[in-house]
């Protein structure tokens, strides 16, 4: 038989909590009608079915129906929905509509979550505005927060994750689930310490069940490669390994069971080691289901069966299940992470080949993107003339087919970037897009440039699908190209951010004519790229360019009637307006100061901030300080971190009550890197430095808890872009920053290895 099913492809549907709703309904209203058939057919209620005295128990309302009914009329309408809406039809409601609808309470939602979970229905698009949306409904049960989380982390977003449940801990703190999870979020994030503490204290108070001992043992594994020093490698090594072995002891769970093996072998017991994972393998054989049976809910028993037969030498059989195991956790990037890094970890161990764990559990690499727009008309010498957009859109789909990239960061000009989200989106891809400044100023600048041309729809759509949209900058500089050039260093460091969380390759990507270019543009990216990368991949539309007016001369006709050259052109830096890193300060207790301690405040706190900066090697480009605040501007974020950093432990370190100040004296210390524009002030004849990056910055700082450092997203994404090792930035959150100025992500700057 030849048939090969069909069904037309849904999967890139968004959906929203009204179509949770509505689901809901669609489920009850299909029971409804099925049970009307069979009762004028003359079936009647029984306990067992039994089809010749026509007896059925399914003969009941909806809400007494077991939730394995609910779930299957759940997904079939679920399917109807999605179908309509992928084959372009729109649903609208009415005022009947939304009274039904609002009889479908939270406790279904969480069950309808839970249902389309199981099915594979959700993509993160759709968790993200369900989520949104999910704020807004004054829930009553923490369970779509909890299964928002799960699914989130699944696809490998951590710090969204942690977004949501932060918020489901606001409205239930206790809720044991929504801390476990929020503590492997921060795990998988990297603010290692941070979980590890966050379990200790659930430990602590007495919640010892098997999950959060686990993750408990987790955190001490990655402290374990994290460590600075033998002693402490040893001692993080033995705490993962006792507490996995404590969590197994508890559930006989394969979970714990496999971690408690893959820990025990890497201490170098090689038979206790074995021996366990030859229990382990026991028990997820015995839940197996056959091979027709099996679905993407049966991940995580492939993956162990994997990783028992790593440890028992079996590797070849260990290939046979990681590839099942990939191919059931298709898109799972934070669960195939996970998977790859205990399957290195053995590999390293035994000095093996850790290229075969990678071919067995792929991992999407991540694409940076940065490309030409599409020649304005009127131009003189081609570099990306119109007639030639389907080559380019091929090369880049057939290039990120070739190197297996779904993850992908761009802008979202008219031209490649539009091009590159599209490829993206038709492989089924996740985009983040970084617009240079507010919406409407691009559309003008950057989108609406061709006369009677659908780039202005194909901007919108590329936005509606992007899984996040980041304006860095909200402002539009005329007659200067740097927002571009910033755009373009973030865009790089957020997308090696999520490189590194999922412990992938990062793949630079232009289209690009091999031409030298101004500030902002694509031979610019290609040249900071190239300070840091060794694998830039360029599609050279010139070679393009030239193929296609070899052979297509009418288009040769169009666009000129000589061979072309193409200009070199060199956009003038912009001398004042600069990249910076800003560090804004504030004491904590100087509101408290007497009158009679403010000279000492003065000679003894400023005296030695004076005198430690005098002595860094971290030189501020300018310094500014009224009262107790200090504002610094550095050229980079390395300088601008280190600075901070020690400049926090100078005031932590200090007995200030010697001095007859404040023993609690202590500093908040913000950080932020933007665009800012560089002047001489006329009042005071000195350089100084303004614009709205400096405002931001300085309302990061009064939320900053004392004798922390807290930076933006941005500082945070130029920490990873720059290459900076000597401290890394833990996300803490969605925050809201002072006087209203909006909700952002932020992020805690610390040594590395410290706290």
């Amino acid at each position: 038989m030849n048939y090969k099913p069909d069904p037309i492809d849904t999967s890139k549907v968004n959906l929203t909590t009204e179509h949770l709703k509505i689901t809901e309904l669609l489920a009850k209203n299909t029971h409804e009608i099925w049970a009307k058939q069979r009762i004028s057919e003359g079936w009647k209620y029984g306990k067992n079915r039994d089809d010749a005295q026509k007896l059925h128990p399914g003969l009941v309302p909806y809400e007494e129906l077991p939730e394995s009914e609910k779930e299957y009329d759940r997904v079939i309408s679920m399917g109807v929905i999605k179908t309509l809406l992928a084959i372009g039809y729109r649903i609208e409601g009415s005022e009947t509509t939304t009274e039904k609808t609002a009889t479908v309470d939270d406790s279904n939602l969480s069950l309808i979550l839970e249902s389309l979970k199981k099915s594979s229905q959700l993509n993160l698009k759709s968790l993200q505005t369900i989520r949104r949306e999910t704020i807004n409904l004054h829930l009553r049960y923490p369970e779509i927060f909890r299964i928002l989380g799960e699914y989130i982390l699944k696809l490998g977003e951590p710090l969204m994750a942690y977004d949501i449940l932060s918020e489901g801990l606001k409205e239930w703190p206790n809720d044991i689930r929504l801390q476990q999870l929020l503590a492997l979020s921060l795990a998988r994030i990297g603010a290692t310490q941070r979980a590890n503490n966050l379990l200790l204290e659930l430990v602590n108070s007495g919640k010892n069940d098997q999950e959060t001992i686990s993750l408990l043992a987790r955190t001490h594994k990655d402290l374990w490669q994290q460590a600075s020093s033998p002693e402490e490698s040893t001692q993080q090594i033995a705490l993962a390994a006792q507490r996995y072995q404590q969590a197994y002891q508890m559930s006989k769970n394969y979970y714990p069971g496999i971690n408690a093996a893959t820990m025990t072998m890497l201490m170098g017991d090689a038979e206790t080691a074995k021996a366990i994972a030859v229990e382990v393998r026991g028990k997820c054989l015995a839940e197996l289901p056959p091979v027709s049976q099996r679905n993407e809910n049966d991940y995580w028993l492939l993956a162990t069966l994997g990783e028992t037969a790593l440890i028992l030498g079996e590797n070849s059989e260990a290939e046979d299940w990681y590839g099942q195991a990939a191919e059931k956790g298709k898109n799972r990037f934070g669960d195939l992470s996970s998977t790859r890094r205990n399957a290195t970890l053995i590999l390293e161990y035994r000095q093996g080949d850790i290229n075969w764990v990678k071919n067995c559990l792929p991992i999407s690499r991540v694409v940076v993107f940065s490309g030409h727009m599409i020649d304005e008309p009127g131009r003189t010498i081609p570099r990306f003339p119109p007639e030639i957009e389907s080559q380019v859109y091929e090369a880049i789909r057939d290039r990120l087919i070739q190197l297996d990239a779904r993850l992908g960061y761009a802008s979202a000009a008219y031209g490649s970037d539009i091009l590159f989200l599209e490829a993206l989106s038709e492989l089924e891809g996740e985009t983040h897009i970084v617009l240079p400044h507010e919406r409407e100023n691009f559309l003008k600048e950057s989108v609406d440039i061709i006369p009677n041309s659908n780039w202005r729809q194909r901007f919108e759509q590329v936005l509606e699908k992007a899984t996040e949209v980041i304006i860095p900058t909200h402002y539009n500089l005329e007659q200067s190209n740097i927002v571009y050039e910033y755009t373009n260093r973030i865009l790089y460091g957020l997308a090696k951010m999520r490189a590194q969380q999922l412990e992938t390759e990062l793949i630079p990507m232009a289209v690009w004519n091999q031409q030298i270019g101004g500030i902002g543009g694509t031979a610019r990216a290609v040249e900071f790229w190239r300070q840091w990368n060794n694998n830039v991949e360029i599609i050279d539309i010139q070679q393009i360019l030239e193929s296609v007016m070899t052979n297509k001369v009418e288009i040769v006709n169009k666009v000129s009637t000589t061979p072309t050259s193409l200009q070199l052109t060199s956009t003038p830096e912009d001398k004042n307006h600069l990249i910076m890193a800003l560090l804004f300060a504030d004491v904590k207790s100087y509101s408290k100061l007497k009158e009679n301690q403010i000279s000492l405040f003065v000679e003894h706190f400023l005296g030695a901030v004076a005198n430690f900066e005098a002595k860094s090697d971290y030189k501020p480009v300018m310094k500014n300080t009224w009262g107790d605040a200090l504002y610094y501007v550095f050229s980079n974020v390395r300088d601008a971190g280190l600075f901070a950093l020690e400049l926090c432990n100078l005031v932590q370190s200090t007995d200030w009550e010697k001095v007859e100040l404040p023993a609690s004296l202590n500093l908040r210390v913000a950080l932020h890197t933007g665009v800012v524009y560089k002047y001489t002030n006329p009042i005071t004849g000195m350089t100084s430095y303004s614009g709205t990056h400096v405002s931001y910055a300085a309302r990061i700082e009064p939320i900053t808890p004392p004798g922390k450092v807290y930076s933006s997203q941005a500082f945070a994404a130029m920490v990873a872009s720059e290459g900076v090792k000597e401290f890394t930035c833990d996300y803490v959150g969605q925050t809201s920053l002072a006087k209203s100025y909006g909700t952002f992500p932020t992020y805690h700057v610390r040594h590395c290895g410290g706290g």
